[in-house]
């Protein structure tokens, strides 16, 4: 677990299955070899599936193991501890991944028994299209895939400038539209905001859409 792409691998699974050059796309920084070695050793230790399809060209996806998907929570804690001690405004041409805020979600949200539903979260570009994650929670526990929701209770929808804003230590959900149950959205957005001390992020920050 201390070895410094792991922990990131696990995190960027959470979502689904993914190809190796997916993988490679959301893990800047990290070499073809470095990826390769690190995903063999995590199938050999159990922590991942590796399947592969009959297709030209080859197809070859890594799926975490419940082993692996434990580690969520260790990752939650690892954000909080993030959003107390180390989370700051972005940089001048700092890149953020709003989507890998929305994969530590089975680490992040910890909903009540009584809290369940689906909500659709977008990061739209100026065209509307963009990439959209499906968050759901039932029984206390969160799930999260990458892609678009099937009748969701809930859609936020918002360009990368408006989730920065929301998800910055005195954020703001202006930039952000919201359809459907809005209690459900706020209380899932609060959890993956890291709720306390957050105050900026509140639940009346967002704007609802008819």
């Amino acid at each position: 677990m201390g070895d410094k792409w792991t922990l990131l691998i696990v995190r960027d699974l959470a979502a689904g299955p993914r190809r190796f050059v997916e993988l490679q796309r959301v893990l800047p920084g990290i070499s073809t070899e470095q990826l390769r070695s690190r995903l063999n050793r995590m199938v050999a230790d159990g922590m991942l599936t590796r399947k592969r399809y009959r297709e030209v060209p080859p197809r070859v996806d890594y799926e975490l193991t419940e082993r692996a998907r434990e580690l969520m929570l260790i990752l939650g804690e690892l954000a909080r501890w993030g959003y107390e001690w180390a989370w700051s405004a972005p940089r001048t041409n700092e890149a953020v991944d709003i989507g890998a805020i929305f994969r530590l979600a089975p680490g992040l949200v910890r909903p009540g028994p009584d809290t369940e539903g689906t909500i659709e979260l977008s990061v739209t570009d100026s065209a509307g299209d963009g990439v959209s994650y499906t968050m759901s929670v039932s029984g206390g526990i969160a799930t999260v895939e990458e892609r678009p929701a099937d009748r969701p209770d809930a859609r936020v929808r918002g360009d990368e400038s408006a989730w920065i804003a929301a998800f910055a230590p005195d954020g703001t959900r202006a930039g952000l539209s919201v359809t459907g149950d809005r209690a459900l959205a706020d209380i899932l957005l609060d959890a993956l905001a890291s709720g306390e001390g957050r105050t900026g992020a509140g639940a009346g920050a967002a704007t609802v859409a008819a």
